[in-house]
């Protein structure tokens, strides 16, 4: 028959879990059986180090190491609190693993603390699950040559800003901006220079526009801008910072490089606006920019 001991002891040992426990030295006490699945370390190897010997050299999610730092196990010692945390330990054949780690302080007869508890479990699934999630969204909501947002990001966009307008009264402004003689640099340079360009020019509209802004491919060499908060000259401002700063970057063609330039279309939302009319006004102003020699703003 199993003593306490051995019963809680062979019930830690079944399970999946990782488990340890430390003195308030940190001196490991205990190390089960899961503990040795999840990081390749035998209780052997481990039993009577401290954890701030770095064996498991965890890791938060910025990269700073916690072992010899904000320890989980000491701050759940010093403030006596439960806590969980996601961190990358340090597996023994040498790769790094996603663990969600649970702390807790241990208490003695009279209350004091006496050491702390770790238990920690593999949390691969949840990573590779985040993962799986960022690339449906990317293949969603996100233009793959140039990464920005693609058309139905920018359609839902819209919609939103819409109805914020009409709800709160926030204003937005919409830039409608076409490469200049886009075709002219794919027949003369081919359609790879071409694609780069595209990026280029993402790069650069993507790189000075505002957090809260949205920028994405409309589609070919169209791009839209939707510019939160903004009147008309401030509007303006924007959509010709645009224009230099496309202006003056440059495409790399082997050890040359070109230049290309935009004409921008830009205008206000109005509560009388739909969609359409939005977009519809914003394109003609950006033909207008075409009309006057290309590489400028018309606003209306």
């Amino acid at each position: 028959m199993l003593n306490n001991d051995d019963f809680f002891k062979s019930l830690l040992d079944n399970l999946y879990d990782g488990v340890y426990f430390v003195d308030r030295n940190r001196k490991i006490t205990y190390w089960n059986k899961g503990a040795e699945r999840l990081t390749g370390y035998l209780s052997t190897e481990v039993l009577g180090s401290c954890c701030s010997d770095n064996i498991l050299v965890h890791l938060d999610c910025q990269g700073t190491c916690l072992c010899q730092g904000a320890c989980p196990l000491q701050t759940a010692m010093e403030d006596g609190t439960t806590r969980e945390t996601e961190v990358f330990l340090h597996h023994k054949e040498g790769h790094r693993m996603p663990v969600l780690v649970r702390t807790a302080p241990i208490h003695g007869p009279q209350g004091e603390v006496i050491g702390a508890v770790e238990i920690f479990s593999d949390n691969s699934a949840k990573i590779d699950t985040l993962q799986k999630f960022e690339e449906l969204r990317q293949m969603v909501f996100v233009d793959t040559l140039t990464g920005l947002a693609n058309r139905r990001m920018l359609e839902m966009s819209l919609h939103k800003s819409m109805e914020e307008m009409a709800r709160y009264g926030w204003p937005f402004g919409v830039l409608m901006i076409d490469i200049d003689h886009f075709k002219l640099v794919n027949d003369r340079y081919g359609h790879a220079i071409g694609d780069e360009a595209l990026r280029i020019v993402a790069r650069t509209l993507a790189g000075i526009s505002r957090p809260f802004d949205v920028i994405g491919r409309w589609g070919g060499e169209e791009f839209i801008a939707i510019i939160a908060n903004v009147d008309q000259g401030n509007l303006h401002s924007t959509a010709n910072r645009y224009r230099l700063f496309v202006q003056e970057s440059t495409v790399p063609v082997g050890s040359d490089v070109f230049k290309v330039t935009i004409s921008v279309g830009a205008t206000l939302a109005t509560a009388e606006d739909s969609i359409d009319t939005l977009l519809q006004r914003s394109d003609r102003l950006m033909y207008q920019s075409k009309a006057a020699g290309r590489n400028c703003v018309s606003t209306g």
